[in-house]
């Protein structure tokens, strides 16, 4: 009786959340939810997406209206993202947020912290807990984003590679002042291993729209191609408001997807239809890493302009795009990106994913091993959850 009189007087915990797409609100739904059976005096506001919002955070905007993807489409939403910032701050300063939770999307998440910043040290902003959950890549980017993030409270990394970056990549006095936390990876507790096959291939084309453009033309030359005209393909579409951009495309091709005999289209769960699958065609993403701890061969691909590509590869600083495939530190998914992602290569590809199938299955099981037991979300709830 004691302990529920105390938790009736708990002063009530007041946390914003800004993530800006559908990876970063999936991880923000598993803490949140996970944080609320901690501490039921606990309300969550911010930037996030459905599952978010189910799992009981109240929307300040929803993250469909961050759709973006590469350098330039950035640029040119950067006055909708500026304007969005200023009323988030306000939001945060009249409703007496105590803690913020960043969780990556770091083009806007960084200029967002660096605004807090600077309006608690003009003591326009009451005091806040400042917590970067999922930091951007800076294994990717370079060093120079370490100095913004040493000025967070706390940084909590999900991949044993980007703790080893932090603790063994940098020089003690480069790393001074940045704590980085690891706690394993949260994916371990919701997603269970099977090495179990089934016989269609799954296709995953992405949760934007200048995602699925560049994926659908080559994917539906593909299933049409006389090559796997016994293939069965299952595309599993992240929303039904995905709809719109299939009849986009039917609409400018002249074609009906509905009609193609091996095609079917589901929004069911990967966790549901995972058993049907033999192996996935899926556009870079978390949901690579995702189905990997299923158990499930992915080949991926990825397509964007020819200047975001540019700016990429002569900026990025890594071998591989994929996560899986970082984390191994080795090619287990094949990667055709880019002017290789063709029907003529994707073919190559489905001949020796037949014959390799079952081997990468055991390399991923070996692969989901590094990444801790379960208990994950646990940890980094009751971590969250600490008084600054």
């Amino acid at each position: 009786m004691k302990n529920n009189k105390g938790l009736s007087k708990m002063k009530t915990k007041k946390i914003f959340i800004s993530c800006g797409e559908m990876s970063g609100d999936l991880h923000a739904s598993y803490i949140v939810e996970e944080m609320r059976k901690k501490n039921k005096n606990t309300e969550f506001f911010g930037v996030v997406g459905d599952k978010s919002i189910k799992a009981g955070v109240k929307a300040i905007n929803h993250i469909k209206n961050n759709d973006i993807m590469g350098f330039v489409e950035a640029l040119k939403k950067y006055r909708y993202f500026t304007k969005k910032a200023g009323e988030y701050l306000e939001f945060i300063r009249k409703n007496g947020i105590e803690t913020v939770i960043f969780v990556d999307f770091g083009g806007f998440n960084l200029k967002f912290f660096k605004l807090l910043k600077k309006k608690i040290q003009e003591k326009k902003l009451q005091d806040l807990k400042m917590i970067y959950y999922i930091p951007p890549k800076v294994w990717a980017w370079g060093k120079k984003r370490i100095e913004k993030l040493k000025k967070f409270d706390d940084v909590i990394v999900i991949f044993p590679f980007e703790k080893e970056y932090y603790d063994n990549g940098l020089k003690k006095d480069e790393s001074k002042g940045l704590k980085v936390e690891y706690f394993g990876n949260p994916f371990v507790d919701k997603y269970e291993f099977s090495d179990k096959l089934g016989e269609k291939i799954l296709l995953l084309p992405g949760s934007r729209r200048q995602e699925m453009e560049k994926f659908l033309p080559v994917i539906i030359e593909l299933i049409k191609n006389e090559k796997v005209k016994n293939e069965k393909f299952l595309m599993k579409l992240a929303s039904k408001e995905h709809l719109k951009y299939i009849e986009s495309f039917e609409k400018e091709h002249k074609i009906n997807i509905s009609k193609i005999p091996n095609l079917e289209i589901t929004f069911d769960e990967i966790k549901k239809i995972r058993k049907d699958c033999k192996f996935a065609i899926a556009t870079s993403g978390t949901v690579t890493f995702e189905i990997s701890l299923m158990g499930l061969p992915v080949i991926v691909v990825y397509k964007t302009s020819r200047i975001n590509a540019f700016i990429a590869r002569n900026i990025v600083k890594i071998k591989y795009i994929t996560l899986t495939n970082l984390n191994a530190n080795k090619e287990i998914f094949k990667e055709l990106l880019q002017e290789d992602f063709s029907v003529e290569k994707l073919l190559e590809e489905i001949e020796i994913m037949e014959k390799n199938k079952e081997k990468i299955v055991l390399e991923l099981k070996n692969e989901r091993k590094k990444l801790g037991n379960s208990g994950v979300l646990e940890k980094i709830a009751n971590y969250l959850l600490k008084d600054k």
